[in-house]
């Protein structure tokens, strides 16, 4: 998937990233919080914070402690709420961490690494929006 839109409202909570396949046609929207929103939005336009955010320093950590992150996978959906894991690899193995996607989404952004929806979830996702 790639990130396609950040809508980003001053008037509600909730704000809306919009993934669309590579190769393919399908949206994938999903409801983030505003500083999620607003750091992925910054990311996209090239804008750095005078000081490290909460998504720089993860990388950092994972960085420092001699990973890399691989990607990301919005993996579930469970009772309207989506799951996702934070693929880190160290050393040829492969870690993955339970994190919310919208953290996810922001830590790929920052590290330009490959954003991933689990058909299932896409499947689902889709289903309910019709």
């Amino acid at each position: 998937m790639e990130l396609r839109r950040i809508i980003i409202s001053e008037l509600v909570e909730h704000q809306i990233v919009v993934l669309k396949e590579v190769d393919g046609e399908r949206n994938f929207p999903i409801v983030i919080g505003i500083f999620e929103a607003t750091s992925i939005d910054r990311r996209v336009k090239g804008i750095q914070a005078p000081r490290p955010l909460t998504h720089d320093l993860i990388t950092a950590v994972v960085e420092q402690m001699g990973g890399e992150i691989q990607d990301i996978v919005i993996s579930d959906l469970k009772e309207h709420t989506y799951f996702a894991k934070l693929r880190i690899r160290k050393d040829g193995e492969l870690t993955e961490v339970d994190c919310r996607p919208s953290d996810a989404i922001a830590v790929a952004v920052a590290n330009r690494v490959p954003i991933y929806v689990n058909e299932a979830v896409l499947g689902e996702a889709l289903e309910d929006d019709e």
